[in-house]
């Protein structure tokens, strides 16, 4: 019955459910309680009408309303069945086993069955004997003042009933549930508590967080503000430096005009002087002394026209600056981007300008912005099947790495020949990096040839050190550690050593001469 009867309650009003709603979430609540959260969630000035969803006090889940509100919920019939029969039985009996424990309990160390309780409600003298107490009203009454005083229905569906005891042994009685619920406070306190100073911690932390926000944030704008004037500087210098190029390039050109001026005037003032002595010797009638002047002002005003021309070369009259010109559109695109720095681009891997050899592999890639990196990090590891692409990639012991490159190619060495590799190249910057796509490039297989130095004494090796032919007349060759001295078999080694991977070379072998 105790565990019934907390089924039955509701969680708000913790009474018997009254006019329980089945919420979507399988919980129920009473309609009035329902609407008292409504209610709880309006605004100065705001109908309940208006709110639109709350949430289940037994799970948080949120119950969305429909335009009827409540009334679009649907009744909990079936538990309303179960407390009015939960109802009928608790007047006839105990109203819960924790309750009968409490008063076996208590009857057992404090009561004798000779004891007669009265009721105290009875206007009879004497009065009647008690059927039930009240524990609540701490009172005892008959059954005609029971069905009087207690009907079926709130609040006094809520009072404990229990079998007849003295008055002085309910203070007892009280005193055993006033003690569970001064544990239950004393547990509910403590956790409160302690709820409390974990969220006085988390208040502590964000105070401080909002306040090292604050100190960043002054930080970065002093920083922007300092990279700015800077910037501004750098370009005020640059323009005082073009701005004296201009002078230099005016002074230059006024220095040449003016030489050019001066020259055209004294030029000027020594022809005007021929040029009036000439028209005076025109004006003259006497032909002998015309004859006598003539010969000599005619040589000086040749002279003249010839020395203006020496004196005067062709005059350059271009006052353009043609020579300073001005293109700023890369510098204006740049200004205009400025902004945070963030990770460059992945780059990617030309496999079509890759080159190999027996041990090396030389890796080309490309970097959309590579003005934004930094360096470059090449990895690289033995390729082993496709499965295994994935599982290398997020694998960081299995990686050769070559750190700070500064180029966008770089050359490794001392690989297997033959041997598969996997690559990537990790384009790095202040803010981050970001890895290209892995990309796979293989060395070539080394080219076999015979040693010499090991052949045996009764065979001869070709000068291009690829063919071997047994000589019986050879038997002068000098003794090495390497070469083969056998009596039963001859042979000879090749250059290749193998340390890992699969190898094979075809012989072709042809009968003796």
């Amino acid at each position: 019955m105790e565990t019934l009867e907390s089924e039955l309650t509701c969680p708000i009003c913790l009474e018997l459910f009254e006019d329980p709603l089945l919420l979507p979430c399988a919980h129920s609540l009473c309609f009035n309680c329902a609407h008292r959260i409504l209610v709880s969630h309006c605004a100065t000035n705001e109908s309940v009408e208006s709110i639109t969803a709350f949430q289940c006090p037994t799970c948080r889940h949120v119950i969305t309303l429909s335009q009827r509100g409540l009334d679009g919920l649907k009744r909990n019939v079936t538990l309303q069945n179960i407390i009015d029969r939960f109802q009928k039985a608790s007047v006839s009996g105990p109203n819960s086993p924790s309750e009968t424990r409490r008063e076996r309990a208590f009857d057992a160390n404090t009561m004798t069955s000779a004891e007669k309780v009265l009721c105290q409600f009875c206007d009879q003298d004497p009065a009647q004997d008690a059927v039930k107490t009240c524990v609540t009203c701490e009172v005892s009454y008959c059954d005609d003042c029971l069905k009087a005083t207690h009907p079926n229905k709130k609040p006094f569906t809520g009072h404990r009933l229990i079998e007849p005891i003295p008055d002085s042994h309910i203070r007892g009685l009280m005193c055993l549930e006033h003690e569970d619920e001064k544990q239950n406070l004393e547990s509910n306190l403590t956790n409160l508590i302690k709820r409390n100073t974990e969220l006085e911690t988390l208040l502590a932390k964000l105070i401080q967080t909002c306040q090292h926000v604050e100190v960043n944030a002054s930080r970065q704008e002093a920083k922007l503000t300092e990279e700015c004037d800077l910037l501004i500087e750098i370009i005020q210098q640059r323009r005082q430096i073009i701005g004296t190029k201009i002078k230099e390039g005016k002074v230059m050109r006024l220095r040449k005009l003016a030489q050019q001026i001066a020259n055209c005037k004294q030029c000027i003032e020594r022809s005007a002087s021929l040029i009036s002595q000439a028209e005076h010797s025109l004006k003259e009638n006497d032909h002998a002394r015309f004859l006598q002047t003539a010969k000599n002002i005619t040589e000086r005003v040749s002279m003249a026209t010839a020395s203006s021309q020496v004196l005067i070369p062709e005059i350059n009259l271009n006052d353009t600056f043609d020579t300073f010109a001005l293109d700023f559109s890369r510098e204006k695109k740049l200004l205009e981007c400025l902004d945070y720095l963030t990770a460059p681009n992945p780059p990617t891997i030309r496999e079509e300008l890759c080159t190999a050899s027996y041990d090396t592999i030389t890796v080309h890639w490309t970097s959309d912005d590579e003005f934004s990196v930094v360096s470059y990090e090449l990895q690289y590891t033995i390729f082993t099947g496709q499965a295994n692409v994935v599982s290398l990639c997020n694998s960081a012991d299995s990686w050769m790495i070559v750190p700070n490159i500064k180029q966008n190619h770089y050359t490794v060495h001392g690989l297997q020949s033959g041997t598969k590799y996997i690559f990537m190249v990790k384009a790095i910057n202040q803010a981050g990096s970001r890895s290209s796509e892995p990309g796979k490039l293989k060395t070539n297989s080394q080219p076999f040839k015979l040693d010499p130095k090991s052949a045996h004494r009764k065979l001869k090796v070709s000068h291009d050190n690829l063919t071997v032919e047994r000589d019986e007349s050879s038997s002068k060759k000098s003794h090495t550690p390497e070469r083969f001295t056998s009596q039963g078999s001859y042979g000879v080694a090749g250059n290749v050593f193998i340390d890992s991977g699969r190898h094979y070379w075809e012989v072709v072998i042809s009968g003796s001469t």
